[in-house]
């Protein structure tokens, strides 16, 4: 399993954005300070700044998809912030996404073979 850590600015809709945009289930949430969220063999731990022993860094983590035109399209409906277009090069496409904190998510479809 995977964990990785987002200092987020917004806590409640950061939670609400990985639970209802990207399919988490919420497992652990402090309202403004905290939150765990799991995604297959993701952990995702949400820290407000200065809460808690969290660190700063802000770094971007990769979800795999079958359907990367599908995806994009249904979080296009629902109106999220993208970096750029579809890259494709080496293994696959991927597309870069913001969540509300501007913290960065790798989108990536592997080429069909």
């Amino acid at each position: 399993m995977t964990s990785i850590r987002y200092i987020v600015t917004d806590m409640d809709r950061s939670v609400e954005f990985y639970r209802d945009k990207l399919e988490f289930s919420v497992d652990m949430h402090n309202p403004g300070k905290f939150a765990a969220l799991i995604r297959d063999d993701l952990t995702l731990y949400l820290s407000a700044p200065g809460a808690g022993s969290g660190g700063t860094a802000w770094n971007r983590f990769m979800i795999i998809t079958n359907d990367i035109d599908g995806l994009i399209g249904r979080l296009n409906t629902g109106g999220v912030k993208f970096r750029g277009e579809i890259s494709e090069a080496g293994a696959g496409r991927a597309r870069l996404l913001e969540d509300p904190s501007g913290n960065l998510i790798e989108l990536f479809e592997f080429k069909k073979k």
